[in-house]
C-alpha cells in the first residue's frame, strides 16, 4: 500500500529484550498501525508527512488495520517492479537490493558473455549486462521478459553443450572394440522374427561397438517393445569377442525373469548366464563369483549386488542397465568402473520425447524402439466412476474364477495417508478380503514393505499363489506376470498419464485379452481429457507428448535421480518450448568449434568446465 507517516509513537520495551517501534499511516482509505520489532533502524528512516509504500500481510485487531515488520520502498518507486528475495535472519530485501546495485556497478563493462555473438543474433537475445540489470531492477514488464528470456537460454544452452562435450570426451577414449559380429545368426534362432526398430537397435549398437570408442546409449523403448532381445543381441556380439556382460535390474524379481531370458537367449551360442543378487546364500554367491572372476561366465545379470567391491570381472566389456530412470548417474559410474571403460547400454521404459531426453540423458545417444512385437496383446483402456464399482469387482471375480489374475492399484500406502477420501492399498485389502473378494487369495503390495517381503510377495504372485494384488506404484517396474489380466486403478485422475501407462503395461504380457479399468469421479475438464486420452491410444509416445502437454516433465524427472544439475532460472516444464532451439544452437557451434577454442568461446568454455566439474561422479 502507498500511505503517508501520520505520527510516530515512543519505543516500547517488552518483556524479554523485545523493543516495539509503532507509527500511524493513512491513504485515501483510512489509517492503519504499522509495527517493527528490534528494527531502529527502519523506524527511524521513517519521516512524519512522507509518502512511502508498504508492502506485507495486512490483519484487523479490533476491527483496526495492522501491519508487522513490513518491507518500505520510497514512493518513487510507485508503479516499477521491485525484486523479492528469499531473505535470512538480519538481512532484508532493501539490503540485498543494495548490495546487488553495487554488485552490477562494479561490474559493468567487465563481465565475459557466454553467450557468443553468433548466437545472442541468431536467437535474438540480449546482451548479459541487460540481463542482470533488468532481472533484478526491470525498467518495465517487457524489459523483464527480455531478460528472463535471455538467462533462461544461457543456461539451458551452457547444460546442452557441456552434456555433448562429455559425450564427445568420452569416445575420444578407446577401449578393445567389439566387431566382427553379423547378428543374423542370432534371429534365425529365435521362434520369432525381430520387428524392423529391433533391428535397427541392433545396428546402431553394434556400430557403437565396433567404432574404437565406448558407447554410451539409450535404447528407450514402450512397454513390451522388445529391450530385452536388443540387449541380448549386444551381449552376443560382446562374448563373440572375449567380453563379459553386466546386467543391472532394479528388483530381485525382475532381476531373476531377465537372467532366465537372457539364458534362454544365450546359451544355445554357449554363452553361460548366472545371477547375482544381495539375498543369494553363501555358497551360491561364492561360486557365481568364482564363475565372473574366471570368465567361466559370460553374463552376469543382478541387482546392484553387482556394484560391491568384491565382484570382480575377467574381462567386462558391457555393462547394461534396466530401467534406468530407477538407477542415478552415480550407479552407472561405480558400473563402469568395474573394467577399463566398458560400453554403456541403458534403457528405460518410460516413454519420454526425443526433445527432452536430449537434455535429460544429455551424455547418452538415443535409441528409440517404437514398434510393437507381433502378437504383442492390445490392452483395451475403460474409465468409469466410482458407482459402476460393484460391477467391475465382478467382473474381476469373474476372471479370477477363470484362473486369471489381476492388479487393483491405490494411490496411498496406508489409512494415516489418507486425504479427501482417496483410498489406501492397507484399507482397501482389509475391505476386499472381507467383503466382495472374501475366500479369494488377497495380496498387499507397496513401498514401505521391507525389500525381502515386496520381493516375496510379488514372487507369489507371479506363481500364482496370490489372485489379486493390491498394491501401490512399486509395480509399475516391469515384471513379467503372462496370466495378470487385469489391472484397475482407483482414482486414476491423480497419478500422471506415463505412469498409467506403465502400471497398465504390468497386463497384456501372455495371450490372453487383457483390459485396463481406470476409476476416476474427477469432474474438471482436463482430468476427462487426460483419463479420454489414456482410453484412446496405447502409443506410450503419443501419452507422453500429451502428459508433457498437460503436466510438464514432472513424472520423468520426479522419482529419477537424474543427476542434472540445479537450475537456477530455468525450468524443464515450463521452458520446454525453448529446447528444440538450445539443442539447434549447441549443435552448431560444437561443429564449428568442438573444443571452443576461439576467443568469442572463452567465456562459455569456462562456464562449461565449472558445470561438467562433476557431471557423471554427481551422487545420487
Amino acid at each position: 500500500m502507498r500511505a503517508a507517516v501520520l505520527r510516530k509513537k515512543p519505543e516500547a520495551r517488552l518483556r524479554g529484550g523485545l523493543t516495539l517501534y509503532r507509527l500511524t499511516a493513512a491513504d485515501e482509505s483510512g489509517e492503519i498501525t504499522i509495527t517493527f520489532f528490534n528494527n531502529r533502524y527502519a523506524f527511524e528512516a521513517l519521516h512524519t508527512g512522507e509518502e512511502y509504500l508498504f508492502y506485507g500481510p495486512v490483519r484487523l485487531s479490533g476491527g483496526r488495520p495492522e501491519m508487522s515488520s513490513p518491507q518500505v520502498f520510497s514512493a518513487e518507486a510507485a508503479g516499477g517492479l521491485m525484486p523479492i528475495y528469499p531473505l535470512t535472519a538480519g538481512l532484508s530485501s532493501r539490503i540485498i537490493s543494495g548490495n546487488i546495485r553495487q554488485a552490477l556497478e562494479a561490474l559493468r563493462g567487465q563481465l565475459a558473455d557466454p553467450l557468443p555473438p553468433s548466437v545472442r543474433s541468431r536467437y535474438q537475445l540480449c546482451e548479459l549486462g541487460f540481463a542482470l540489470q533488468n532481472i533484478h531492477f526491470p525498467a518495465d514488464r517487457h524489459a523483464l521478459s527480455i531478460a528472463r528470456e535471455r538467462l533462461i537460454f544461457e543456461e539451458l544452452f551452457i547444460l546442452a553443450v557441456s552434456l555433448r562435450r562429455v559425450r564427445c570426451e568420452r569416445k575420444k577414449e578407446s577401449p578393445v572394440p567389439v566387431c566382427g559380429f553379423s547378428p543374423e545368426t542370432f534371429y534365425r534362432s529365435l521362434p520369432f522374427s525381430p520387428t524392423g526398430a529391433q533391428r535397427r537397435a541392433v545396428e546402431a549398437i553394434l556400430s557403437d561397438m565396433a567404432s574404437g570408442a565406448p558407447m554410451n546409449r539409450l535404447l528407450q523403448g514402450d512397454v513390451g517393445s522388445g529391450k530385452t532381445l536388443v540387449a541380448a543381441a549386444a551381449c552376443l556380439a560382446a562374448a563373440h569377442n572375449g567380453c563379459q556382460c553386466a546386467v543391472m535390474a532394479p528388483t530381485e524379481i525382475l532381476a531373476g525373469q531377465h537372467a532366465a531370458s537372457f539364458s534362454a537367449f544365450l546359451e544355445p551360442f554357449g554363452v553361460k548366464t548366472i545371477l547375482l543378487t544381495g539375498s543369494m546364500k553363501a555358497r551360491e554367491r561364492r561360486l557365481a563369483l568364482e564363475a565372473l572372476k574366471s570368465g567361466e561366465a559370460g553374463v552376469a545379470v543382478g541387482t546392484h549386488a553387482l556394484l560391491t567391491e568384491d565382484v570382480c570381472f575377467h574381462n567386462l566389456g558391457l555393462a547394461v542397465t534396466d530401467e534406468q530412470h530407477r538407477f542415478g548417474v552415480r550407479q552407472r559410474v561405480l558400473l563402469r568402473e568395474k573394467s577399463a571403460d566398458p560400453h554403456m547400454l541403458v534403457m528405460s521404459a518410460t516413454p519420454i520425447p526425443r526433445t527432452l531426453a536430449l537434455m535429460i540423458y544429455g551424455d547418452l545417444d538415443v535409441t528409440l524402439l517404437d514398434e510393437l512385437p507381433p502378437g504383442r496383446q492390445k490392452v483395451e483402456t475403460y474409465c468409469i466412476s466410482s458407482h459402476k464399482l460393484s460391477r467391475a469387482y465382478g467382473f474381476i471375480r469373474s476372471r479370477l474364477d477363470e484362473g486369471q489374475q489381476a492388479y487393483l492399484v491405490c494411490p496411498l500406502v496406508s489409512e494415516q495417508e489418507e486425504e479427501s477420501g482417496l483410498p489406501s492399498a492397507e484399507k482397501t485389502a482389509r475391505e476386499l478380503s472381507e467383503g466382495p473378494f472374501s475366500g479369494y487369495r488377497i495380496g498387499l503390495l507397496h513401498g514401505k514393505l521391507r525389500p525381502a517381503e515386496k520381493e516375496r510377495i510379488m514372487r507369489a504372485f507371479k506363481e500364482g499363489e496370490i489372485q489379486l494384488l493390491v498394491c501401490t506404484t512399486v509395480i509399475e517396474v516391469g515384471v513379467d506376470v503372462p496370466n495378470a489380466t487385469v489391472m484397475l486403478c482407483m482414482a486414476a485422475d491423480r497419478f500422471g498419464l506415463s505412469q498409467l501407462h506403465q502400471l497398465r503395461g504390468r497386463v497384456g504380457r501372455g495371450k490372453k485379452a487383457s483390459c485396463c479399468i481406470l476409476v476416476s469421479d474427477a469432474r474438471g475438464e482436463t482430468a476427462r481429457e487426460r483419463l479420454k486420452a489414456m482410453c484412446e491410444t496405447n502409443d506410450g509416445f503419443q501419452i507422453a507428448e500429451f502428459d508433457l502437454k498437460q503436466r510438464g516433465p514432472g513424472d520423468f524427472f520426479g522419482g529419477r535421480q537424474h543427476g542434472l544439475p540445479h537450475m537456477q532460472i530455468a525450468d524443464m516444464a515450463r521452458d520446454l518450448h525453448m529446447l528444440e532451439n538450445v539443442q539447434q544452437a549447441a549443435e552448431k557451434l560444437l561443429l564449428a568449434d568442438p573444443e571452443l577454442n576461439l576467443p568469442e568461446h572463452a567465456a562459455l568454455r569456462e562456464r562449461c568446465q565449472l558445470l561438467t566439474a562433476g557431471i557423471g561422479d554427481r551422487p545420487n
